[in-house]
């Protein structure tokens, strides 16, 4: 029996593709409605995270926030059957070094393992997952990492796995955040969106955002890649106070932390995170979309 907690955008295809695996699947989720879906394809439905860690000795959990995971850990810590904890979201070293100590108490294992690769990676079992924690744990855990994408064993220390994924999700946030500045002021110029595009992906200045979030979800204007503003905001908070703990540099993730700020106050947190090439075009005055 393998438990799942946390059902939104990324736990919900993550647990479905467990499912489809022959997993058995035991899932909760605040939401009565999600548990409904997930049992639409075999899963059981739990009352608490403690009655998932009462069933099942392998948890997993994709949570929204640092409060969530730290508060599921806790019960997970009190479950008569779990001997194995994998949390999924990408929550800080910190947050993970003390669910780390939280669940040892009871003697249960604890791997952090953040993923990457957004909600079609999740679909599609293609995410990267940046796995820490004892080996021999990662090593139990192998396979259902593999149904869930590529695992990489990060390395043994509680949360380094989490710093791996900011320094990721920091990557992302600014290769996003320059090709929305890049592309607004090439179409200023009156350059074509989807030239700019081909161009910038046959040569030095391509970027995930270019190869595929532009295609995707904003020369269409669909904005619906899959990853919310919120999340991003979350995500290059936790790098800064990495990078403030570290006593890095952080002169470009502060600049790239204040376009992000400024899209959630302008669009909202559930707004997708494309939507922050809405701020380069409104500061340029024009539209980076298809001529055609």
């Amino acid at each position: 029996m393998i438990g799942f907690i946390g059902l939104g955008n990324m736990g919900f295809p993550m647990a479905n593709r467990l499912a489809d695996a022959g997993r058995e699947l035991l899932v909760y989720d605040t939401r009565s409605e999600v548990i409904e879906r997930a049992t639409g394809f075999g899963a059981r439905a739990a009352s608490s995270p403690r009655d998932v860690a009462d069933q099942a000795e392998i948890v997993l959990a994709s949570l929204p926030s640092a409060q969530a995971s730290s508060a599921v850990a806790r019960e997970v810590s009190e479950g008569a059957e779990a001997t194995l904890f994998i949390d999924l979201s990408t929550v800080g070293s910190e947050v993970a070094q003390r669910n780390h100590d939280t669940l040892a108490e009871p003697g249960i294992a604890a791997l952090d393992a953040p993923v990457s690769g957004g909600v079609n990676g999740a679909q599609h079992g293609t995410l990267a997952i940046m796995v820490s924690g004892p080996r021999a744990a990662f090593d139990t855990a192998e396979a259902l990492f593999d149904d869930l994408g590529r695992p990489f064993f990060v390395g043994e220390q509680p949360g380094a796995a989490q710093t791996m994924k900011l320094v990721n999700n920091l990557m992302a946030a600014t290769t996003l955040a320059a090709t929305a500045e890049v592309m607004a002021a090439g179409v200023k110029a009156g350059l074509d969106a989807q030239i700019m595009l081909d161009v910038l992906n046959a040569g030095s200045g391509g970027t995930h955002a270019s190869r595929d979030k532009f295609p995707k979800a904003v020369l269409p204007r669909t904005f619906d890649y899959g990853f919310a503003t919120g999340l991003m905001v979350k995500d290059v908070r936790l790098y800064l106070e990495e990078a403030k703990s570290l006593g890095v540099s952080m002169q470009l993730a502060d600049a790239v932390a204040g376009m992000w700020e400024s899209t959630m106050a302008e669009h909202g947190p559930d707004a997708d995170f494309t939507n922050i090439v809405k701020m380069a075009e409104k500061a340029a005055g024009v539209i980076v979309a298809a001529s055609h």
